[in-house]
């Protein structure tokens, strides 16, 4: 008789399910389908000529510490680097604030393994990161969202709702925020309300977990200071990411925090993965020493900034005058809102009939609404399958709408 594993599985691994970004990935996957919904960056902003060089010269010179265990803080030199990139001069930072990890999912992950206990609350906005809500769950977080406009989270309403929650004795551990062209909604946090959360978090006496991945991905308007800039209190954990602006095949993010927080983490780590891969370490310091990561970056961003123009404009062209969606400074995405009777989970298979995906937006609140939102990315499909998949889409909603 075959074993039955239901019985055996922890608590954990029952309540966690697959995400549905990856589900809707695996069904267009070896179709003609047109994919609005992945955040893959574009294969044309690799540098892969440069990094094959790279890898070479690391594996010819470096080879014995290329190919070993390493720490688990993570390689001083690419730690010195970041540090010295991302922070003013004047900082206040040494190695003992930083560690790297294996993409800004494992620094979500570690992050929630420090810091929640099950019934512990995370305020997110609304909508938020799907995989980030999904960290948060698997460690017996709840999370409680707080709605967003175009300058981001609301700031009246997350003080209203902290102070409800502490009216009821609900621990809450930390405020979670993607503060730069937000996935999925693409608008960015103000820099009044960056300060005023500061505020908040201070007189709540709260952590902020910044994710920060889009930061450098900017097509127009000025540069908002971090929020782990703007911190005096030590109480800003931040996520960086190579994802977005070198490669994600090579799986470097890393955290900068309160000393403290990032010793815990280390501990974290070292029985998650005891450390990240060196060879992967080394490939990507000696690139950041050797070439231009800025120039790499514009020229990045300028690909980007021509898909976001297309979408935006087949947007105004193809979809019905009751939908509304987000404009982006940057980023990778566009998050439309259509009529309150259309449901786009259900709407998704007619959708894959016309041959084009997005991802649903219901998942993404943690208030269990959106239901007829959607994200839709312009980072990986060609502009011509932008214009296409857009105008394919703009018919199928077309459909559903009320005469």
């Amino acid at each position: 008789m075959p074993i039955s594993t239901e019985e055996f599985y922890s608590i954990l691994a029952s309540r966690m399910q697959a995400s549905s970004i990856r589900e809707i990935l695996k069904i267009i996957q070896s179709s003609k389908v047109i994919s609005l919904a992945g955040g893959m960056p574009d294969p044309a902003t690799f540098p892969a000529t440069e990094l094959k060089m790279v890898t070479q010269k690391v594996l010819t010179e470096n080879n014995a510490q290329a190919l070993q265990y390493s720490s688990t803080e993570g390689l001083k030199q690419l730690r010195e680097f970041l540090l010295d990139y991302l922070l003013p001069e004047n900082r206040k930072e040494t190695l003992e604030n930083i560690i790297i990890c294996s993409g800004s999912q494992q620094g979500l992950d570690l992050v929630g393994k420090v810091l929640l206990d099950p019934g512990d609350i995370v305020i997110v906005e609304l909508p938020s990161y799907l995989a980030a809500l999904n960290a948060f769950h698997s460690y017996g977080g709840e999370t409680v969202g707080i709605p967003m406009d175009d300058e981001g989270m609301k700031m009246g309403c997350l003080r209203e709702t902290l102070n409800q929650l502490s009216k009821d004795g609900k621990k809450v551990k930390f405020i979670y925020t993607i503060s730069n062209f937000q996935n999925p909604a693409g608008v960015t946090l103000s820099l009044v309300r960056r300060k005023e959360l500061l505020v908040i978090a201070r007189e709540f006496n709260l952590f902020i977990l910044e994710d920060n991945p889009y930061e450098k991905i900017r097509f127009e308007g000025e540069a908002i200071p971090s929020i782990y800039s703007l911190d005096e209190d030590d109480r800003v954990i931040s996520l960086g990411t190579f994802s977005k602006i070198l490669c994600p095949g090579l799986r470097m993010a890393w955290i900068i925090g309160n000393k403290k927080i990032i010793e815990k983490i280390v501990i974290m780590k070292q029985a998650t993965d005891l450390c990240s891969p060196i060879l992967n370490q080394l490939i990507v310091n000696k690139y950041c020493r050797n070439y231009d990561l800025d120039k790499n970056i514009a020229s990045n961003v300028e690909i980007y900034r021509q898909k976001k123009d297309v979408m935006l404009k087949a947007l105004n062209k193809y979809f019905p005058a009751e939908a509304t969606w987000t404009k982006p400074e940057g980023g990778f995405f566009v998050f439309a809102t259509l009529p309150e009777y259309i449901d786009t989970d259900e709407m998704f298979m007619d959708s894959i009939k016309a041959e084009v995906a997005y991802v649903s937006g219901s998942p993404f609140f943690a208030n269990g609404k959106g239901k007829n939102t959607m994200r839709l990315s312009f980072c990986y499909p060609s502009k011509e399958d932008i214009e296409e998949g857009i105008r394919r889409l703009g018919g199928v909603i077309k459909d559903r709408i009320r005469k």
